[in-house]
C-alpha cells in the first residue's frame, strides 16, 4: 500500500488496514520460521507498510 493510497482513506479505514496488516504480518513471519517464504522482501514490505499506516493514524 503506496502513501498516495492511504491519504484517500478516512481514519476508520486506516485503523482497519493497520490491524489487517499486523495479522497478516504475524501470519507471514510465523510461515517464514517454519519454511522459508519464496519471496522475504514481503517482510520488508509489509513492516513498511504497517510503518505508513501508524504514521497515519498519528496524524
Amino acid at each position: 500500500m503506496k502513501a498516495i493510497e492511504i491519504t484517500r482513506l478516512n481514519q476508520e479505514e486506516i485503523k482497519v488496514a493497520l490491524a489487517d496488516k499486523k495479522a497478516e504480518y504475524v501470519k507471514l513471519r510465523l510461515a517464514h520460521k517454519v519454511s522459508p517464504i519464496q519471496n522475504p522482501i514481503q517482510l520488508r514490505e509489509m513492516r513498511k507498510t504497517i510503518a505508513r499506516l501508524e504514521t497515519a493514524v498519528k496524524k
